[in-house]
């Protein structure tokens, strides 16, 4: 399919009625108010070393085909894809990895569509033709690679010049529970007793929980929201890059797809997590809290996700990467892909033989977790 390709350095040279036509409805990262949110409200730039550089793809009479969401990359800051080593590897060989092509959500380890297709378009042809294109920017641009981070799209596991490297997360999943109760119901006795004990923590520390949509949150629940975020950051020492700005806005805009859960104390919020919600499943993000309260951060960030599924029936959780605390709060691990072109051939064949390797590495951690399912097995989950 000949397509006339052009970059884009901020996602409003498209409207949001255009850029939101393509298939991404579902996904709430992907959405232009969330690509927008990051760049207008001084989310990235050189400081974190993003820099858009949108792909869209036309027709010569100017029909959008497709487009991808993509970002020159200065390091490896803010990815969850972590190849510091395939820096390195490239430093030894005397070339430079930095810059590089991202396709991802900024800051976003969260599954989802990579490959943004007109409806009108027919699917496989626009996505090979919108990947190709992308490896075809990469290489006029003296690229290093080019990366898909947290893809689902079929056709990148399928394109013949993109190396699969497999992941891990856990993932928390919904076959239809009727309420919190009937979800312990399938945890096993001793696994049911410690969650309902975590769950009633909160309340003795005298906190009051509440969910909050973007539409509800007021000015004064983003700043104290946003000064917790950092707080969560700075404890770590890593950079907060997501400003206050960018929450309200993004509150603003997108309205019921942003979540937060609040904890109050004498009517002032002393912890909250932070939320986006898709057609079919609800991604946890940040969290921050003034002290350390027992249990609460499973509270905000995990129980009540859980409880917000059951009750809007959404079918999965994904609360973010890591953590295999989550496994005994009824998450079980999944796999995660992502998907890299190496420009150079000698080292695009080790890296090659890295992600295989790495790959049976964590089908053994995969395996040795589930093996830690807090599920009944009469429950079959």
């Amino acid at each position: 399919m000949p397509l006339n390709t052009r970059l884009l350095s901020r996602i409003d040279e498209l409207s949001p009625e255009v850029w939101n036509a393509l298939s991404v409805e579902p996904y709430p990262f992907l959405r232009h108010e969330f690509l927008h949110a990051l760049e207008a409200h001084d989310c990235l730039g050189r400081y974190v070393g993003w820099f858009p550089r949108h792909l869209v793809c036309e027709e010569d009479d100017g029909r959008l085909i497709g487009a991808l969401p993509m970002y020159l990359k200065a390091n490896s800051f803010g990815e969850f894809v972590f190849d510091w080593s395939w820096a390195h590897a490239h430093e030894r060989c005397g070339l430079k990895y930095y810059p590089k092509a991202v396709i991802a959500s900024p800051f976003t380890p969260a599954n989802g569509p990579r490959l943004l297709i007109a409806a009108q378009a027919p699917r496989e042809t626009a996505a090979t033709a919108l990947i190709d294109a992308a490896l075809a920017a990469a290489r006029k641009l003296g690229l290093s690679s080019a990366h898909w981070l947290f893809g689902t799209d079929p056709e990148l596991a399928a394109h013949p010049e993109l190396l699969a490297r497999k992941g891990c997360q856990f993932h928390w999943e919904n076959p239809g529970y009727r309420d919190f109760e009937d979800f312990l119901d399938t945890l096993t006795a001793k696994r049911r007793k410690e969650i309902r004990r975590e769950r009633r923590q909160a309340a003795a520390a005298g906190l009051s929980i509440e969910r909050l949509t973007g539409d509800r949150a007021s000015d004064g629940d983003w700043r104290q929201f946003h000064r917790l975020y950092r707080i969560t950051f700075d404890k770590h020492g890593n950079h907060a890059a997501l400003t206050r700005a960018f929450f309200s806005g993004l509150g603003e805009a997108m309205g019921a797809q942003v979540l937060l859960t609040v904890a109050h104390k004498g009517g002032e919020i002393v912890a909250a997590a932070f939320f986006l919600v898709g057609s079919d499943a609800l991604y946890g993000r940040y969290w921050g809290a003034e002290d350390e309260v027992p249990a609460l951060h499973f509270e905000l960030c995990y129980y009540q996700g859980i409880e917000y599924c059951i009750q809007q029936g959404l079918r999965r959780f994904e609360p973010g990467a890591q953590g295999e605390h989550k496994v005994s709060r009824g998450f079980m691990p999944r796999p995660t892909w992502s998907y890299h072109w190496i420009a150079d051939p000698e080292l695009r064949v080790g890296i090659r033989h890295f992600v295989q390797r790495e790959a049976q590495d964590v089908d053994a951690y995969m395996a040795a977790l589930a093996g830690r399912s807090v599920y009944r097995r009469e429950a079959g989950c």
